[in-house]
């Protein structure tokens, strides 16, 4: 039934800044723009991020929640430092959960959880274990 992540998106009530933030913190610029949304694609199965402003979804907790989407990165702990020195706040620092699997999760300046993992099984899919 889940074949795959097809686009993974956040909101952000200042689209302007985060279309800056993440542009800054990516090393890209968006491949897609529309008034209200924008969209990244990023890594090496060029996975969709898009940002859509705030006021066009429902209402939102006034805590981050939900679920954690992952991205496997090769530096974990150079990633974590990255994100906090471009303005995120830590979630949950770097736990180790076994057999390879590292994981951090950060806050945006727009409120959004984003997750980053050393992941073995990502490797293995793309042969560079």
């Amino acid at each position: 039934m889940l074949r795959g992540m097809a686009t993974l998106n956040f909101s952000a009530d200042d689209l302007p800044a985060a279309q800056r933030w993440y542009t800054d913190v990516l090393g890209l610029e968006p491949y897609f723009t529309r008034p209200g949304y924008i969209e990244f694609r990023l890594g090496d199965s060029q996975d969709e991020l898009g940002i859509v402003d705030r006021r066009y979804l429902p209402p939102a907790p006034d805590k981050p929640g939900g679920a954690i989407v992952y991205w496997h990165v090769d530096d974990l702990p150079g990633a974590l430092d990255k994100l906090l020195a471009a303005g995120a706040t830590e979630l949950d620092g770097i736990r180790e959960r076994g057999h390879g699997f590292v994981t951090a999760s950060i806050v945006d300046p727009f409120g959004n959880i984003l997750g980053i993992m050393t992941n073995p099984h990502y490797l293995e899919m793309l042969d560079l274990a």
